[in-house]
């Protein structure tokens, strides 16, 4: 006879949330037995590479194919020509503009698509791009944002009126011909009253250089058009393949039932594989033209030049704060560099995205922000690049003005964040900026954090290197890094955003089978996050089956419900909790069923961690497994047959998952060598589904705040020459440079979400900038510096030492 399992080896045996479950997805890969999108093959396959411009802004006089066409193995070059009879030579983007498939007349930044060469192999077409001759007409060029709102070179003509007016953008009136939409939120004339007035202000140019968010697997797709049926298939390297349907439903004239987007395995988006590339619609017309498969597959610098880029924000900032230190008003005006189309994938009711979470983790009573989008001749986009849309540049302003304000106040940068703030009462807490923070408890994990790493220990230590400096004992400074952040995730509330006029919800459809085990189907897709494991967890917890007999399928839109994808740690806020809501509803019907096997009134069985027992008599009770088995063979009066149940959720609010970081840095002034001997993560992220998890999307998102702050830059010259396209140029952290992660935490729900999870999995990159800059900028404060523009690589930091005398 077997043994009765208590209640807790039953919570064990589930699997669900707060469990410790390893990854069900890492045995695939770690056995090459991932499916990628370069991995699919199919009949008749053709390959499709672009001719690339290598002028960042010049008019396309010429393109001469034939000596291309000649090549054997090559079946079309498409161009603009092309393109337009159909109306595929531009297409719209997700931010309201539009942008060109092709070259249309001119190209506007380097690298730029001008033609797409279609052959039997992929070596044939790179060999064919190589023979299509284009004539261009250089002309001038312009990369710094403030220049091009003061030249009289228009990078747009396609966007001017009549007699050069000037038309309204997507976003309301444009000030110049290169300007894209001005933002502002706040109270602009009462901020600058408190500025006027306050005891002390602190102002500075805090610039969030343009990076990428350089995933290991570059974009691609393969577009395959079944001309009997009138289908198309595409596969690729989407993060909302709902969304990539429908764009190439309104772009293509293909109604949208006819389109099937598959997102097989992605290794990595970080927002880079949220927008639609001129790749996918060319491969998907040249499958149109010759009837058989295309398949395109960008190469790594492709990926690095071409592809949507993250940051590039110039934020002026002001703070005003009394002489004790108490903060009155934030003021910022950004000059956001779009480049040549305002291709940014933001997802929001708002052009500069999150922007006004600026005023951060404090109770800053008034604040003013204003956005000017701007064109330049560089690579379009602007992507979450591993967080909410421009919440990475939000919170690195703030940080840094507030370290600002702690060097005109000469207070300790700790105890300033302290007394600022917003206290645990205060929650649900209204931001000048229009936010409603659901939940927090700051001062408790700042607490936490600061006796974690022995504060007044390290300023101690600080002071004394400060003084062997001076007296010639040591050649290294000490930094310490500070920052409180608050993201705001969970994209989201349909009131707040939407893509394509598409709200953001999202979705679960559950469907469990006669003998217990389930399959969840969702509008999400992982990218390494772990999906199939977490979704699981909130599902085992909700509905009493093990996560080992829960499947997770994502990433085809012929069998998920609709959603809107994985970006902006959207996924469990969003998707999460309509994975539980989806649950309950199963749950709910499970419950009727119990009641009648056990011949009970509904209201007098519970739910107990995987059965429902009768009230006050445990003994008698119904395991899930034998309810799931009864749905579909016993006949049940008023209840139909089976057990499924499909949620759309729209969340009432964003989540703010927040925490507090230390880093302690030493730096040689001599060479401008970093070396990070320590770095404290405490992160809350309200319920915690998977800890081991967790702790791995925190690893994750270090490292590439690391890359970030310390070296990782697309820069361009004056030309518009993009001078760090290669992987010998662009910085990936190694495991050589990578120091060892504390990781902790704090744990405070949010009050609105149905299981109270707010969403981790880019928090550690937000709050990772400014913490790696602020360690920097630390090191040099007693030798008077304020601020120094990132990254903060070694020649920049050689600079640093330099220009404040330190070389001797």
């Amino acid at each position: 006879m077997n043994k009765e399992l208590t209640r807790e080896e039953r919570t064990d045996a589930l699997g669900g949330m707060g469990c410790k479950r390893k990854r069900v997805e890492d045995a695939r890969f770690t056995q090459g037995k991932g499916n990628y999108v370069d991995d699919i093959k199919l009949p008749g396959m053709l390959h499709g590479d672009f001719v690339r411009s290598p002028y960042a802004h010049a008019k396309v006089v010429s393109i001469n194919t034939d000596a291309a066409m000649a090549l054997d193995g090559v079946v079309a070059v498409l161009t603009a020509a092309d393109l337009a009879p159909l109306g595929l030579h531009w297409m719209p983007t997700l931010a309201g503009d539009k942008q060109m498939v092709l070259a249309d007349g001119k190209v506007l930044f380097q690298g730029q698509e001008v033609a797409y060469v279609v052959a039997k192999d992929r070596y044939i077409a790179a060999d064919a791009v190589e023979l299509v001759e284009v004539e261009y007409e250089e002309l001038p060029v312009l990369t710094d944002p403030f220049a091009a709102m003061e030249s009289d070179v228009v990078l747009r003509e396609d966007l001017m009126g009549e007699g050069g007016a000037l038309p309204d953008g997507a976003h309301g009136p444009r000030k110049h011909h290169n300007h894209i939409f001005t933002w502002e939120v706040g109270e602009k004339e009462a901020t600058q009253q408190v500025l006027d007035e306050a005891d002390v202000v602190a102002e500075e140019m805090v610039y969030y250089h343009r990076t990428h968010p350089c995933p290991l697997e570059t974009c691609g797709c393969v577009a395959s058009m079944d001309k009997v049926n009138g289908k198309l298939t595409l596969h690729g390297t989407f993060q909302a393949p709902h969304a990539i349907r429908t764009v190439v439903s309104l772009i293509s004239g293909i109604e949208e039932h006819n389109i099937r987007v598959i997102s097989p395995d992605i290794g990595g988006g970080f927002g880079n594989k949220v927008g639609a590339y001129p790749g996918y619609v060319c491969s998907v017309v040249a499958s149109i033209v010759t009837g058989v498969p295309v398949k395109w597959v960008e190469d790594r610098m492709e990926n690095l030049m071409t592809t949507a880029f993250a940051r590039d924000y110039h934020m002026h900032g002001k703070i005003s704060a009394t002489k004790e230190g108490k903060i009155t008003g934030l003021w910022c005006h950004t000059t956001a560099d779009h480049g040549g189309f305002d291709a940014c994938a933001d997802p929001t009711k708002f052009p500069a995205g999150f922007m006004n979470i600026c005023t951060g983790s404090y109770d800053i009573p008034t604040a003013y922000l204003a956005v000017d989008g701007v064109y330049t001749n560089k690579a379009p986009g602007g992507v979450s690049y591993r967080c909410s849309f421009r919440v990475t540049e939000a919170a690195y302003f703030i940080e840094r003005m507030v370290e600002i304000l702690a060097i005109e106040l000469n207070m300790d940068a700790a105890e300033l964040r302290r007394i600022n703030f917003i206290k645990k009462d205060q929650f649900p807490y209204q931001s000048a900026l229009g936010w409603e923070y659901d939940s927090g408890d700051y001062h408790t994990a700042w607490d936490k954090a600061l006796k974690a790493v022995d504060y007044d220990g390290l300023r101690a230590e600080q002071a004394q290197r400060v003084e062997d400096f001076k007296a010639g004992k040591t050649r290294k400074l000490m930094g310490i890094g500070l920052t409180h952040f608050t993201e705001i995730v969970g994209a989201g509330p349909v009131k707040n955003c939407d893509i394509l006029g598409l709200g953001m919800f999202d979705s679960c459809e559950i469907r469990i089978h006669p003998t217990g085990s389930a399959i969840a189907r969702l509008g999400t897709i992982s990218q390494g996050q772990g999906h199939a494991t977490t979704f699981a967890q909130i599902l085992a917890t909700e509905i009493g089956l093990p996560a080992d007999s829960i499947t997770i399928e994502e990433g085809d839109t012929d069998t998920a419900p609709y959603g809107l994808g994985t970006y902006g740690s959207r996924s469990t806020p969003v998707a999460g909790a309509a994975t539980a809501m989806a649950g309950r509803k199963i749950r709910a019907k499970a419950q009727m069923i119990a009641a009648y096997l056990l011949e009970v009134h509904d209201d007098d069985v519970e739910f107990d961690v995987d059965r429902f027992v009768v009230k006050g008599a445990p003994e008698k009770f119904k395991t899930m497994k034998e309810i799931a088995f009864a749905a579909y063979n016993q006949a049940i009066p008023g209840i139909e047959p089976g057990l499924e149940a499909v949620s759309y959720y729209d969340p009432p609010n964003m989540t703010y998952p927040f925490g507090a970081y230390v880093c302690v840095m030493d730096i040689d002034v001599d060479t401008g060598v970093t070396d990070i001997r320590r770095f404290y993560a405490l992160d809350d992220c309200g319920t915690r589904i998977n800890p081991m998890i967790i702790e791995g999307q925190v690893h994750g998102g270090l490292t590439e705040a690391l890359a970030v702050a310390l070296g990782q830059e697309i820069a361009y010259d004056d030309m518009g020459n993009v001078k760090t396209g290669t992987l010998m140029d662009f910085f990936l952290p190694t495991a050589w440079e990578v120091p060892n992660y504390e990781t902790d935490h704090t744990v405070t729900p949010s009050p609105h979400h149905p299981i109270g999870a707010k969403g981790v999995g880019e928090s550690p990159h937000v709050g990772g900038v400014p913490c790696f800059s602020n360690a920097v900028n630390d090191a040099f404060r007693a030798f008077g510096l304020r601020h120094t523009h990132m990254p903060h690589d070694h020649w920049r930091i050689w600079k640093t030492a330099n220009e404040l005398g330190l070389h001797g």
